[in-house]
């Protein structure tokens, strides 16, 4: 991108081959599915939370009492009921169609996902060479690749970031929305995308890529909210109305406030309270992280905003899923390429995975588990080094790669 200083991330020099990266990727991506291959099965013994095998995949085939009816090749939205947003839904629904079994629709969700992980890698390997093996070769990627359906988004976000440094800001635009459609978190790109336009002095480029995003995630939704609107809406009142996960730090200060013992799993606060608590805490969180790095490098290339967005949204969250590590693993590559937080996130992320399945084995009494401190205890170094990833990306300054690179296409 000529001319566009400082907007472009590094290549390292003597980067591996993209065959090379995409192969890793597969290792990893098959070492976790033997993580998940004994939950195939029965989930009678509780094996799912004993042998650290669980995935929403493996149980949503069937009809329950949301009534999805994939088992039954209903299309979400317009005949069945889907918590989901309208893309991952449809997702859901083209692997539904070929499975007559739970293990079969596990085998093709596994296969489009392994084919929107391949995807990501691909296109991190154009944009930042061997740092694309933080996400190919992540723990977080074996663990949680197939625990949801979170790769979709996770591919269509990263296509929106190299549409966007390739200046293809209708592309970005479109992508995003197709992301926001899958999940919320690509709509947050929307913000830095646009605000690094239009730190460029380039208003028709920031406008084209709100209206395209904005439009895209409409012309997605717009045919499922007008043929069942009841059903269309499920995701947005499961969500307004869902109490505080435990993986979250307002449970965790929830059941510290109100003494509640280990037995109980619900939320006491007020939920449109807690709603308002958590958009207030993020949009604040958000902005001083804008404001201390403009303060400490003004003019930073503001599309690496992704990655302190995604961040304060986990942290501030009242849900924070387990496999939403997988949003952040792009960003390292691109934005952060740390290797020491990389790999404590990859360690604290492995850490409450094996605590919070072990501490449902515990709850659920089909096993002895482990107690619910030490799932705290992971929860709470987790987020320490997110805080400390915020504090590394205020205090980053320009490499000195990307600083020479941005000399020479302003010259």
């Amino acid at each position: 991108m000529r001319g566009r200083a400082g907007s472009m991330p590094a290549v390292p020099e003597h980067s591996p081959r993209l065959a090379v990266v995409l192969a890793v990727t597969v290792v990893t991506l098959a070492l976790g599915w033997v993580v998940k291959a004994p939950c195939l099965g029965s989930w009678a013994d509780g094996r799912q939370y004993t042998r650290l095998c669980y995935s929403d995949v493996a149980v949503l085939y069937a009809s329950d009492d949301r009534d999805r009816g994939l088992d039954e090749r209903r299309v979400p939205y317009v005949d069945g009921q889907n918590e989901y947003p309208v893309l991952t839904g449809l997702t859901m629904w083209v692997a539904a169609l070929p499975s007559t079994t739970y293990a079969a629709f596990f085998v093709w969700t596994s296969m489009l996902l392994t084919g929107a992980a391949l995807a990501t890698s691909a296109m991190l390997h154009a944009l930042a060479g061997r740092r694309a093996l933080l996400f190919a070769a992540a723990p977080t990627l074996a663990i949680y690749a197939f625990v949801n359906w979170d790769l979709v988004a996770v591919a269509l976000a990263t296509a929106a970031t190299f549409a966007y440094l390739r200046d293809r800001d209708t592309t970005a635009g479109v992508l995003l929305g197709l992301g926001a459609a899958a999940k919320l978190y690509p709509a947050l790109l929307v913000i830095p995308f646009a605000l690094g336009r239009l730190r460029q002095d380039r208003r028709p480029e920031a406008r084209r890529l709100v209206l395209w995003s904005a439009g895209t995630w409409v012309a997605m939704n717009l045919p499922f909210a007008l043929l069942g609107f009841e059903r269309w809406s499920e995701f947005f009142r499961f969500n307004s109305q869902r109490p505080a996960d435990w993986d979250s730090l307002w449970f965790m200060m929830a059941r510290r406030h109100d003494g509640l013992g280990i037995e109980y799993s619900g939320f006491t606060w007020n939920i449109p309270l807690l709603n308002v608590l958590t958009a207030v805490t993020f949009v604040a969180l958000a902005t001083w992280l804008w404001v201390a790095r403009s303060r400490r490098q003004p003019g930073f290339p503001a599309w690496t905003f992704g990655f302190p967005l995604i961040v304060a949204f986990l942290l501030t969250g009242k849900v924070y899923s387990p496999q939403y590590g997988l949003w952040l693993l792009p960003w390292f590559a691109l934005a952060l390429p740390n290797p020491g937080l990389f790999v404590s996130f990859a360690i604290a992320d492995v850490a409450v995975f094996v605590t919070r399945f072990q501490f449902f084995a515990r709850f659920d009494e089909v096993g002895t588990g482990l107690p619910f401190w030490m799932f705290e205890v992971a929860i709470l170094a987790r987020a320490a080094i997110l805080v400390a990833c915020l504090v590394a990306w205020v205090r980053r300054g320009v490499p000195k790669t990307e600083a020479s690179r941005a000399a020479l296409e302003a010259a």
